[in-house]
């Protein structure tokens, strides 16, 4: 299999001399959940100290990392000496107030950089952005009231998706509006003051993007991921996503225009909806690792883990290439707990399963406590075995 379709570079020389971050370094993380904690591996494999900050303590990131500073963000003090501990910072979570950001930054380098923050930790800023720029979005009205709720129903009609702009993940902070009557209890439901309604998108299926890009200017993808969600969580995931090559390469050229405008660092993914004529509409852009990304951390050569703190530290990116022909990735939420311990053992009865568990202790319904992989020949067939993997640990009375 050769580096194409997986691997596409792009390389701005008048960025060069951008500073190198070596091994033996400290790279300070904000946050420390499971993005985290793979990142962390992957750097302390290449030679790297981690030291994570968030407000919790024994967190998935913290069980691997070197270091672990419990703090709230808004702690500009905290902040401070964090950042001056460290060599470079990068995020696995992007709801860092701006105040954060911008304290960090004067005392070391910060990527993917605070402006590419602000845009995609918020709906309504982020779908301004991408209208304004050109990119395909779904419809969308700016909602502060009742009145204005009212009034982008009537423009957009039913059924229509109700979101809050800020803090929303995994389907929280949505509702549904299926008809006018609904929108006093949508927006009561979501919680929040400032809003953004859309309108419906009658969508074959759902897929992303997951690349890096370095301060160098080198672009690299994994090509076309296709994702299934369950109750607004994404279930199952796998390479190669059944699509056409003009929406392959539309999709993946958005992508490299979104880094190269954002002039990002670090590893980003582009959620996509496809409709039946196959045109794409961007659904949301995450700025960090992706939960579809996972299905790279061991079948690809270079993880987006990797990608990431290649990109950060000024290093070359790696090459993208899956080492098998199909690759398939099912997330594990808390729900699999719910019949006591998961039956490891039965989960493993073929040799090419893989799973990954991020060291959270209390498994709640719907969190996602880790991941299953399993890579082949065929894409129907991996996606079948990480399916019966998960299946099967789930104790039968």
């Amino acid at each position: 299999m050769g580096t194409e379709p997986f691997n596409s570079f792009l390389v701005n020389r008048d960025n060069l001399s951008m500073k190198v971050i070596h091994p033996g370094s400290t790279i300070g993380v904000f946050g420390s959940g499971q993005l985290g904690r793979m990142f962390a591996i992957e750097a302390r494999k290449m030679g790297y100290r981690v030291h994570t900050f968030s407000p919790d303590t024994d967190t998935p990131t913290g069980q691997v990392a070197d270091v672990e500073t419990s703090g709230d963000y808004v702690d500009l003090e905290k902040v401070e000496t964090f950042a001056k501990s460290v060599d470079v910072v990068t995020f696995e979570f992007e709801n860092v107030p701006s105040s954060t950001i911008e304290t960090a930054g004067k005392f070391c380098e910060v990527h993917p950089n605070g402006s590419v923050l602000h845009t995609t930790q918020n709906r309504l800023r982020e779908k301004q952005f991408l209208s304004s720029n050109g990119y395909p979005v779904a419809p969308f009205r700016h909602v502060r009231s009742i009145e204005e709720l009212r009034d982008a129903v009537s423009e957009l009609g039913c059924p229509s998706i109700l979101k809050t702009a800020g803090f929303g993940y995994d389907g929280k902070g949505q509702s549904k509006i299926n008809s006018p009557s609904d929108a006093e209890e949508a927006l009561a439901g979501i919680g929040d003051s400032e809003a953004v309604l859309e309108g419906f998108i009658d969508f074959e299926k759902e897929v992303s993007v997951v690349c890096a890009r370095s301060n160098k200017g080198e672009f690299a993808h994994y090509g076309v991921i296709e994702n299934s969600h369950l109750d607004h969580i994404l279930d199952v995931s796998f390479v190669p996503a059944a699509v056409s090559e003009r929406c392959y390469s539309e999709a993946t050229e958005i992508a490299r225009t979104l880094a190269e405008q954002f002039n990002y660092v670090g590893t980003l993914c582009i959620e996509f909806f496809v409709t039946s004529d196959e045109d794409l509409i961007i659904n949301e852009i995450a700025p960090r690792p992706h939960n579809s990304g996972h299905l790279t951390f061991g079948p690809a050569i270079t993880s987006q883990f990797e990608q990431q703190v290649r990109a950060t530290c000024g290093l070359p990116l790696g090459s993208t290439e899956f080492t098998s022909a199909a690759v398939a990735m099912a997330n594990l939420l808390g729900d699999v707990w719910a019949s006591g311990e998961p039956l490891w053992t039965e989960a493993l009865f073929d040799q090419r399963i893989k799973f990954h568990l991020y060291g959270k202790t209390n498994p709640r319904p719907k969190r996602k406590m880790g991941h299953i992989t399993a890579a082949g020949n065929d894409v129907k067939e991996v996606v079948e075995l990480v399916r019966n993997a998960r299946k099967r640990l789930i104790p039968t009375t």
